[in-house]
C-alpha cells in the first residue's frame, strides 16, 4: 500500500500555479498582502500555526483538479514553514480552519455559490467575504461558521453601510470595517493589526520621536547652562541664581561644571 502510494505521488504532479499570471485588481491585492501580513506577525510567536495566500490548497490525493486557492487562510495545528502548495493528506488531514476571499465581478459566483460547499465538506469552520467595491455583498463583510456540518451567518456588528465588525472565533480576532476599509482587530488590546511595513514605520517614527525629544532636551540644558553662566558672571553667587532661576545650588553648580 505504501509502495503504490508513493507511485500515485511520483507520478502525478501537483502545481504550485495554473501557469496563468496573477490578474489581481489594486485593491484585491493590498487587502490580501494586509491580510497575510497582518495574521503572520500576529501568529509569529506560535509554531503550529500557518497563514498563507492566494496558493493551492489540495484535498483529494491521486487528483490534481481537487483543488481550491483560498484568498486568505489560516490552518491551526500544523508546521509553520515555506510550502509552495499545500496538501490535506499530507498535513495529517487538517485542512484550513478559516478563510477569507475577496469578492470580484470575476470571483463573486464561485465565492458565494461553489466554494462555500467546497468549504464546508473540508471542515472550514469559518469562511468570511469581503466585498471591497460593496457592488456584491450587501453587507460588504459577511461571514459563516459551521455548526452540526451546516454553515450559519456570523452575527454583524453594524455601525453603518462601511463601518461594522464580525468576530472569528478561529482567529480570536475581530474582522472590522472602517469607512470601508478591512482591518483585524485584537479585543484584548483594542489594537488592530499591521503589517511588517507599517509596524517598522510606527518603530521608525517613535525612534525619530524620541530623537526630537532627546535633542529639544539637549538644547533646552545647553541654553540654561549658558543663561546661568551669563548671570555667574555678571557677580551673581551662586545661592543668588539658584533662587532666581528655582533651582537647587546643586542644579546650578552641575550645569555650570562646578564639582560637588
Amino acid at each position: 500500500m505504501t509502495v503504490f502510494t508513493q507511485q500515485i505521488e511520483e507520478e502525478i504532479e501537483y502545481p504550485s500555479s495554473d501557469g496563468e499570471p496573477m490578474a489581481e485588481s489594486d485593491i484585491t491585492r493590498d487587502y490580501m498582502t494586509y491580510g497575510v501580513e497582518a495574521l503572520k506577525q500576529h501568529f509569529q510567536g506560535i509554531s503550529d500555526v500557518y497563514v498563507s495566500a492566494n496558493s493551492f490548497v489540495y484535498y483529494e490525493e491521486g487528483n490534481k483538479s481537487a483543488v481550491v486557492a483560498p484568498d486568505i487562510y489560516v490552518v491551526f495545528g500544523v508546521r509553520k514553514r515555506q510550502r509552495d502548495n499545500y496538501k490535506i493528506w499530507k498535513e495529517a488531514g487538517i485542512a484550513p480552519q478559516f478563510v477569507l476571499e475577496i469578492t470580484s465581478e470575476t470571483t463573486q459566483d464561485v465565492d458565494q455559490e461553489i466554494k462555500p460547499e467546497t468549504y464546508r465538506s473540508l471542515g472550514v469552520r469559518e469562511y468570511f467575504q469581503y466585498d471591497p467595491s460593496g457592488d456584491y455583498l450587501n453587507p460588504i463583510l459577511q461571514g459563516v461558521r459551521l455548526v452540526n456540518n451546516q454553515y450559519e451567518p456570523i452575527p454583524v456588528n453594524n455601525v453603518s453601510f462601511d463601518t461594522l465588525w464580525l468576530y472569528s472565533e478561529v482567529l480570536g480576532l475581530e474582522l472590522h470595517l472602517v469607512a470601508g476599509e478591512l482591518r483585524f482587530r485584537n479585543p484584548q488590546t483594542g489594537e488592530f493589526l499591521k503589517t511588517y511595513q507599517q509596524s517598522e514605520q510606527e518603530r521608525l517614527a517613535e525612534q525619530q520621536a524620541r530623537l526630537v525629544e532627546q535633542q529639544a532636551r539637549i538644547a533646552a540644558e545647553q541654553a540654561l547652562r549658558a543663561l546661568v553662566s551669563q548671570l555667574l558672571n555678571s557677580g551673581m553667587d551662586l545661592e543668588q541664581v539658584a533662587q532666581m532661576m528655582n533651582l537647587s545650588v546643586e542644579e546650578v553648580q552641575r550645569l555650570v561644571g562646578i564639582d560637588l
